[in-house]
């Protein structure tokens, strides 16, 4: 099983300099850091450190993720954010869950005791809500559908690629496990708070995106 480490970022120097030197380089086959147009010198400092560095062209993380898959060679991919909030000494042990044979597999932030010291009060109850509403919907037992940090199999992504316009790819991946009966789990983990840069997450915008994703596939409009 080869695995790709695939790092999107945005103005995230600060969370670079402190986070990336603590991932050692054998716990994945190849690290793909895509670039959403950085002007804080985060793409120098991928470079100037080997990383392989894809300049997104279209917004979006799923977009970024779409423009990185050419460069990757992995059979599994995990996304990981150098913000803070994932935290890199987790990656082995969710290597170890996929080698399991699952096709997704998610680090809550909120199974066995995991939490998320980067929540707040509207944040809480829009993961809590979305959630339940995705295991209510679709048969599901998730703790936490819209965290990035996670690993799943490659051909997760071409399932989205049905859908150009889609704004999220991680509840849309959790609905699509749940409803193809495909194989997914969890492994918990706290998410520690961001360092420097902005948060990128709308709430209510973010919010209402997700509500989209799953009245859709509830409706059977993704395909």
């Amino acid at each position: 099983m080869k695995t790709t480490l695939l790092i999107p970022t945005l103005n995230e120097i600060d969370g670079m300099k402190a986070v990336m030197p603590r991932i050692k380089k054998e716990w994945a086959d190849e690290i793909v850091v895509v670039d959403g147009g950085s002007t804080d010198g985060t793409v120098a400092y991928a470079r100037d450190n080997g990383y392989l560095v894809v300049e997104q062209k279209l917004k979006g993380l799923v977009n970024a993720y779409r423009e990185a898959m050419p460069y990757v060679h992995g059979d599994v991919v995990i996304t990981f954010t150098p913000d803070g909030n994932s935290v890199a000494e987790k990656i082995p042990s969710l290597i170890e869950k996929m080698k399991e044979g699952y096709d997704l597999v998610i680090v809550s932030r909120y199974l066995d005791g995991a939490k998320s010291y980067d929540d707040d009060a509207v944040t809480a109850f829009g993961n809590w809500m979305f959630t339940k509403m995705i295991n209510i919907l679709f048969g599901a037992h998730y703790t936490d559908t819209l965290v990035g940090f996670r690993a799943w199999k490659k051909e997760l992504l071409s399932l989205a690629d049905k859908d150009p316009a889609l704004p999220s790819f991680e509840p849309f991946s959790a609905i699509k496990c749940a409803q193809l009966k495909l194989r997914a789990s969890e492994i918990p983990g706290d998410e520690p708070k961001r360092i420097g840069g902005t948060r990128k997450m709308q709430p209510l915008r973010n919010g209402w995106q997700v509500l989209l994703i799953i009245i859709r596939a509830f409706l059977g409009l993704h395909k």
